[in-house]
């Protein structure tokens, strides 16, 4: 937005008593310019004028019963260097149109009649759209509900557990639950535990103290103590080992912590929010989470949600990531089909998916408008590829059966060998662990390893 004292808002409808009723009740708070139609906005913009938030009536002259030179108004304004927020007015309501228009890039839609109060209460969310962007973009309840979830637990100072699939926008939520608390002024870190090995994870978490073990050639802090009033976010936490969950529930328990290799306890003032993609309770039941531990995170749990539970939020995700990901030439538009397609598509990677696949048009298409056969090719290739790895596996089945030399017996304890293998190396060499991932009890996994010798 324009830094001035006065909002600038372009007001475009050809019905002269709801434009001036508008600008009479709308003044007060606004610095109103009033155009009828295309030509007088396109005038408008050649003078310089630039409006910070534009109401736009679908319906103008020469035919005020079809949308096509409001959708000319809306290109307008998109084509402007800092394109201003549109909210968009229209006697006719229906999906497609509104599909349509937030697809040119409005950011709001209201049938007409609408009450005044309503429509100023749509023209301030867009001003603090810009004014605070919590970078959660979308509309539908799903939405809405995290939103308000976030706004509840900011400041408590409980820890918080944030859940959902693979790409849906974790780390973004715990990022808001820290910018929207009193905490926003302190550090806020992210680590995520799938990334490192337990001697490392475990260094990074809690620090050490120099000659700790091999390679600590000086004194270390970790994360905890960085993080100081701040917010601490432990990513993909289902994938601590049973040790360090154990070191986790002490210190969300005591507050406290020990440097790997000193003796004396370090308190701890942040806060910890963690987040998964794994069904934590699950993994209670098979023995590879701690019940305890699992309590204690998910004191306060929040649920993002799949893009299948977002009902039409993917346009307004492609929009969003074609105004921050590229320069102006670069974005690309859709067809009335495409449009169709893209809301009808399930993104079954999630907000991550959408992402990439808006990079690769931009990519491929900078510029244009595209058809739902471009479209599709993008769709296809992700659900092709998995198609493709599963045919594959079938097809390699298939031909072992048919060889003739295919023994059941000794498949399975390949697949045996490998399992026990893999578990001991999660587990660090520590039998105990291997076998309570594995299902089995430790004389059982014994067992086991001395046949294959």
């Amino acid at each position: 937005m324009n830094q001035r004292n006065t909002i600038q808002l372009l007001i475009v409808d050809d019905d002269n008593i709801i434009a001036e009723s508008l600008d009479y009740v709308l003044s007060h708070q606004y610095s109103v310019v009033l155009a009828g139609d295309l030509a007088s906005v396109k005038v408008l913009l050649n003078d310089g004028y630039v409006p910070d938030v534009a109401l736009v009536d679908l319906g103008l002259p020469p035919d005020t019963h079809k949308p096509d030179e409001g959708f000319k108004v809306i290109k307008s304004l998109q084509s402007m260097s800092a394109p201003p927020n549109i909210l968009v007015l229209s006697g006719q309501d229906s999906l497609g149109l509104r599909d349509k228009v937030l697809a040119l890039g409005a950011k709001d839609f209201l049938e007409k009649p609408c009450d005044i109060a309503q429509i100023k209460l749509r023209l301030q969310q867009q001003f603090e759209a810009d004014t605070f962007n919590d970078g959660i973009v979308g509309e539908s309840e799903a939405v809405d509900l995290l939103r308000m979830q976030i706004r509840q637990f900011s400041d408590s100072p409980f820890p918080v557990l944030i859940e959902g699939e693979s790409g849906c926008g974790k780390e973004l939520a715990a990022k808001n639950l820290h910018e929207q608390s009193i905490r926003s002024e302190h550090p806020y870190l992210t680590l995520n535990c799938a990334a490192f090995n337990h001697q490392l994870l475990e260094s990074q978490l809690f620090g050490h103290a120099k000659g700790a073990f091999t390679g600590a050639s000086e004194n270390k802090p970790g994360f905890f103590e960085e993080a100081k009033e701040g917010t601490l976010f432990l990513d993909e936490v289902g994938d601590l080992d049973l040790e360090l969950q154990a070191k986790l529930l002490r210190v969300l328990e005591n507050k406290e912590y020990y440097r790997l290799g000193e003796t004396k306890p370090r308190h701890v003032n942040a806060r910890i929010v963690t987040a998964t993609n794994k069904k934590l309770y699950e993994q209670v039941q098979q023995g590879l989470f701690r019940e305890d531990l699992f309590h204690r995170l998910s004191v306060l749990s929040i649920r993002v949600p799949s893009m299948v539970e977002r009902d039409d939020d993917s346009l307004l995700l492609m929009d969003y990531f074609q105004s921050t990901l590229g320069e102006k030439p670069t974005r690309f538009m859709l067809d009335e089909e495409a449009i169709d397609q893209w809301s009808n598509y399930s993104f079954p990677g999630n907000v991550r998916e959408l992402r990439n696949i808006v990079i690769r048009l931009m990519a491929k298409y900078p510029g244009q408008t595209l058809s739902a056969e471009k479209t599709r090719v993008e769709f296809s290739a992700i659900e092709q590829k998995d198609s493709d790895t599963t045919k594959h596996a079938s097809v390699e089945k298939e031909e072992e059966l048919m060889s003739g030399e295919f023994q059941l017996d000794a498949r399975l304890k390949q697949y045996e060998k490998e399992y026990v293998n893999l578990a001991i190396k999660l587990s660090n060499g520590n039998m105990s662990k291997a076998a309570q991932l594995l299902g089995i009890n430790r004389s059982t996994l014994y067992g086991r390893m001395e046949k294959e010798k």
